[in-house]
């Protein structure tokens, strides 16, 4: 007979070390934690979301505060919008590290303005730490504010950073191989710490990267950390096929969402990888309450608390366009853009099809996603889950969350319950390691 049990889903919670998540006008919210700048904070975050047995906590980072708006920082600072504050998120998970036992971790750092031994040797740092749940979101700088802070005018193009990035995780990879699984003996009486000759140079020297090695951490306890990536132009959905294990899509629909999992899958496949190694997480900002009623007030509330500007601040940011020359009572017009291209096909459709002009649509983009079937009760919200993931959308879900505490304390209350009513979730962890979660295997030395 043929196995009729429903396909688990995977969670992940995508935040960050400031203000903003899923909504530009989250923090301003009156039950929001505003104690941004505290350990305390982030733990509790952390516990909650370990309490409802997510695989992973994401912490999103960039690393200056835009000022692609009219050429100015004023929309982000004034709004507490996207990039207004963002705390070192390798620290930050440091910190949460104590404060859990089996949530995944994961970190966004940069291939632009790290040299590749010191990223290699943070994050196997962090894997020890957690004893097997580090993460890399891997992402290409593209920011003139970002590259002005590190001492550079101008950017590679899109399709060289990736081909730097490429070498960059190559080299990685190399330096977290650079020592035997079985290298540290810690042998007092021989004495014998580590095994000389199990630990290996890497004398890697390419086009961009020319790195001695080996490392000096121990392989971490992964092998090496699960890397997530976004990249969502062509460019990019090769770099995540390749060399991504979770993807991190804002698809504009289910269709959209259905393609660009496929699309994945068989780039997958060409790189010679298992296509079920690479798990398609959209992100969605999901509102939910105990009647639909109450979860429409929200919803409304939290929009009425994000500025238009701020909404249109983050996506010139995102962008890299400044969307004030365009008149801001007609729709986002048609062009080139060097930011994200996800984020510029999302908007472009959802605008077309609404006739949206750019002032409405900054407002809107700042209010968080508002895919349909994601704000209501934990039964309407899994009903809309299930079809998604049923219909090859998805292998689980990003979840970005509307404010904290409150956010993350009821989609954990509510929303995972039901999915584990359903079977659609675990009901406590059954490995210790975020591979583990995510059932993948561990690569070999």
């Amino acid at each position: 007979m043929p196995d009729r049990t429903p396909r688990r889903m995977h969670l992940a919670a995508f935040s960050s070390a400031g203000p903003v998540s899923g909504i530009h006008g989250g923090w301003r919210h009156p039950a929001a934690d505003r104690n941004i700048l505290s350990a305390n904070h982030y733990a509790r975050i952390a516990r909650t979301l370990e309490e409802g047995c997510f695989d992973l906590m994401f912490l999103a980072d960039i690393l200056a505060v835009p000022d692609r708006l009219n050429g100015s920082m004023d929309s982000q600072l004034r709004h507490g919008a996207l990039g207004a504050l963002r705390l070192d998120p390798m620290l930050v998970l440091a910190s949460v590290v104590g404060a859990t036992r089996r949530l995944g971790l994961a970190a966004t750092v940069s291939t632009t303005y790290y040299p590749p031994f010191h990223v290699a040797r943070a994050f196997a740092t962090l894997d020890h730490l957690s004893a097997g749940r580090a993460a890399w979101n891997i992402v290409t700088s593209f920011q003139q504010a970002e590259a002005r802070n590190f001492g550079l005018e101008e950017h590679l193009s899109r399709e060289e950073r990736y081909d730097r990035a490429d070498e960059f995780v190559e080299v990685c990879c190399k330096l977290w191989d650079s020592w035997s699984d079985d290298a540290l003996v810690l042998d007092p009486a021989a004495p014998l710490f580590a095994d000389p000759a199990k630990v290996r140079r890497i004398d890697h020297e390419g086009r961009y990267f020319k790195v001695r090695g080996p490392l000096n951490v121990p392989r971490p306890p992964q092998g090496r950390p699960v890397f997530v990536q976004a990249g969502a132009s062509d460019r990019g959905r090769d770099f995540a096929a390749r060399w991504a294990e979770v993807v991190f899509i804002t698809p504009p629909s289910i269709e959209a969402a259905t393609a660009a999992r496929a699309d994945l899958r068989a780039r997958a496949e060409k790189f010679g990888r298992d296509p079920d190694s690479l798990k398609v997480l959209p992100g969605v900002c999901p509102v939910v309450a105990e009647t639909r009623s109450i979860a429409m007030e929200r919803r409304a509330m939290l929009a009425e608390l994000s500025e238009a500007e701020a909404g249109l601040s983050t996506l010139a940011y995102h962008l890299d366009v400044d969307l004030s020359q365009f008149p801001q009572d007609e729709v986002l017009p048609e062009m080139d853009v060097s930011g994200v291209q996800g984020h510029y096909r999302e908007v472009a459709e959802m605008t077309r099809r609404s006739g949206m002009p750019l002032r409405q649509l900054g407002k809107q983009y700042g209010s968080g996603r508002h895919e349909k079937g994601f704000t209501g009760t934990a039964a309407d919200i899994v009903d809309t889950m299930e079809i998604w993931h049923d219909a090859g959308a998805c292998d689980g879900f990003m979840f970005q969350v509307p404010y904290v505490p409150g956010g993350v304390e009821d989609i954990v209350r509510l929303i995972v319950p039901e999915l584990q009513r359903r079977g659609r979730f675990r009901t406590a962890y059954e490995a210790e390691t975020l591979r583990g979660h995510l059932g993948l295997a561990r690569p070999p030395a």
